[in-house]
């Protein structure tokens, strides 16, 4: 069994004078829901088309369920099931003719498996697709990737737009999706609280670079807003990551990643006195990251 279903080493690419990607290196473990995290604009969507081919990359490696791309890419896409940004499917189909269609195409298509998911998500078969909601042809593209039982679901913002009952239809199918089998999720998404729950990895991309990746725990539990009393003007050697830092009237606020209570023996080693310690909440922590990524703490 492979240890990442996704890995990519120091990939690049640049489409233009106006945006890179640049060095990025992503490891996505075999059998994880990982949440593709990052404001619109910085690179998700690029990185999704350069991991399945739609894409040549300019520099580093890309391989998927153990393969290379582009190599073999006939392989790993017969065992990928994909959502675009914008998905398309033909609007004088109906639902039921646009399962046959798409399951058509794949030799493991499970059609009772496709019938059970249209029967939940409510989708009538005879259905014409340019009749439908943008809630119901988003939970149909669910169906169509969900029934390949693909090894790997790429996931590109596949709720934006949807209200909150249709969101909560979605994802609790790719949950249940997951505790069938082994298959691995990379979901990405600019809304950091709709992946809160559901994932077990976070991969954070700014402005065409990787900033973190870490476990969802760490990423919820490790970061911290600190308030200081004579900060040191340099840092030098710190136990944990140092992801920003800010001048008060009164004194300096550090936002630190990685952190654990006796790191406050740091503090006072070099002089500093802790006022306060404040957990900051999944989107808090998220806005920090990329701040930090945009300003050199020292």
């Amino acid at each position: 069994m492979i240890a990442h279903a996704i890995e990519t080493h120091e990939l690049c690419y640049r489409p233009g004078p106006g945006f890179e990607l640049r060095d990025v290196s992503l490891k996505v473990r075999q059998g994880a829901i990982y949440g593709f995290l990052g404001p619109n604009g910085a690179g998700k969507t690029t990185t999704i088309q350069l991991l399945l081919g739609l894409l040549r990359p300019q520099g580093g490696s890309i391989s998927v369920l153990g393969r290379q791309v582009p190599r073999e890419l006939p392989r790993i896409l017969g065992a990928t099931g994909y959502i675009p940004e914008r998905p398309h499917l033909y609007p004088f189909l109906t639902v039921a003719q646009s399962i046959r269609f798409h399951g058509a195409f794949y030799r493991g298509f499970d059609w009772a498996y496709a019938e059970e998911l249209r029967r939940g998500f409510d989708l009538r078969g005879e259905a014409k697709l340019a009749r439908l909601s943008k809630g119901e042809m988003g939970k149909l593209h669910v169906l169509l990737v969900l029934a390949q039982r693909p090894e790997l679901l790429v996931l590109d913002e596949p709720t934006d737009g949807l209200d909150p009952v249709v969101r909560r239809d979605v994802l609790s199918a790719l949950l249940d999706f997951c505790s069938q089998g082994a298959a691995t999720i990379l979901i990405s998404s600019h809304l950091v609280h709709e992946l809160e729950r559901i994932c077990d990895w976070i991969g954070v991309l700014d402005r065409g670079r990787l900033v973190a990746e870490l476990p969802m725990h760490a990423f919820k539990n490790g970061i911290k807003r600190i308030r200081l009393d004579h900060a040191p003007s340099l840092i030098g050697d710190t136990p944990f990551l140092l992801v920003s830092r800010q001048q008060t009237a009164l004194d300096q606020l550090w936002v630190v990643r990685g952190w654990q209570p006796t790191m406050v023996q740091w503090f006072q080693g070099v002089g500093a006195e802790v006022k306060e310690i404040v957990d900051l909440d999944l989107e808090e922590g998220f806005v920090e990251m990329l701040r930090g990524a945009r300003t050199p703490t020292s």
